[in-house]
């Protein structure tokens, strides 16, 4: 079968080194499924990685995908050979830039019935992580009446993560606010289900004097942490929560949460399957939950921009995508494979 990977580190700029390569089919045992791969997304987190070093090359990235399951192992429950899936998988596993991945399927559900391999791709990563933010985190209701009142604010509301984030939060009673600079990004947000965008170009204190905003409950910050740090805890209430998914680069004061007695974490959702907690199954919970929810035309998927075929050149191109900064929702490529 065909895989995209790199034998090493490196930047955009020292030019491409991914490069196609034939790998031996894998058998799936115990817990494992052996999906055939339709749709796979590239996010953040892959061009990350790829600048990493690599224990054991060749390295395969991707971490979304949607697929057909074409093999169980012995102990498998919940799946049978031709289920369609979405997941978003583990660093514990090749990734998905190849044809056929093995994938624990306690991090796998059902892919919506009613949308496209490729939309539905859009969904896994960012789907769990806002998800984790969401519930696991800021312990918002799953009763949307228990959250009435609560106000989120939302950093970079047009990304992957940003746009469903936003989706679950309105869904669930929050009083969402988001930011944007962009016309485009803007009007993305408030499609995404946003109450309030604000310009991020300006200083956001005086944002929230411009539209009348107190203080949030909770913020969700998906684009450069340091940056937000200091505006962040002057921002949220006293005894709110902040949380964010990029980590820092500098040196910051905690001692700055303390006066307002604030809950700063961040959020990560491979550790769970990393260090394979005994609740490592709720990634399939709430990707059912998300599907369903799809179904039920309550969510939207995240998709903006589909590369037709896996190549080298192709993952180049979506990797380059990502680094520029650019992107609003997600970023998907579709594979080119026989039935």
């Amino acid at each position: 079968m065909k895989a995209i990977g790199a034998d090493t580190r490196f930047d955009l700029d020292e030019g491409n080194q991914f490069y196609e390569f034939e790998v031996e089919r894998p058998e799936p045992t115990q817990y494992e499924l052996l999906v055939r791969v339709k749709a796979i997304s590239v996010n953040p987190v892959d061009t990350k990685i790829r600048q990493s070093p690599v224990d054991e090359p060749p390295r395969v990235l991707g971490f979304d995908a949607v697929g057909v399951v074409e093999a169980v192992g012995e102990e498998i429950n919940h799946f049978k050979v031709g289920d369609e899936v979405f997941y978003s998988g583990s660093p514990a596993y090749q990734g998905s830039n190849q044809e056929y991945q093995l994938v624990d399927e306690r991090l796998v559900a059902k892919k919506p019935k009613n949308i496209s391999a490729a939309e539905a791709a859009s969904l896994p990563l960012t789907g769990l992580t806002a998800s984790e933010t969401l519930f696991d985190v800021f312990k918002i209701s799953h009763n949307p009446e228990d959250n009435k009142g609560k106000t989120i604010l939302i950093i970079n509301g047009a990304g992957g993560v940003g746009s469903i984030a936003t989706q679950i939060a309105k869904h669930h009673g929050l009083h969402v606010i988001t930011t944007a600079s962009r016309e485009e990004t803007y009007l993305w947000s408030k499609d995404m289900g946003a109450d309030i965008v604000l310009n991020h170009k300006n200083d956001l204190v005086k944002e929230f004097e411009k539209y009348e905003i107190s203080e949030v409950d909770y913020i969700f910050c998906t684009f450069d942490t340091d940056q937000y740090y200091e505006k962040m805890i002057e921002l949220v209430k006293p005894r709110g929560i902040i949380a964010t998914i990029v980590a820092f680069k500098n040196k910051q004061d905690l001692n700055l949460l303390k006066p307002k007695s604030i809950t700063f974490t961040h959020e990560y959702m491979y550790s769970r399957p990393l260090h394979e907690t005994e609740d490592m199954t709720l990634h399939r919970d709430y990707l059912t939950d998300i599907s369903e929810k799809i179904e039920a035309n309550v969510y939207q998927p995240t998709l903006n921009e589909v590369i037709d075929g896996l190549t080298a050149n192709s993952l180049f191109e979506a990797h380059t995508k990502l680094e520029n900064q650019n992107m609003i929702g997600k970023l998907v490529i579709q594979l080119n494979q026989e039935s």
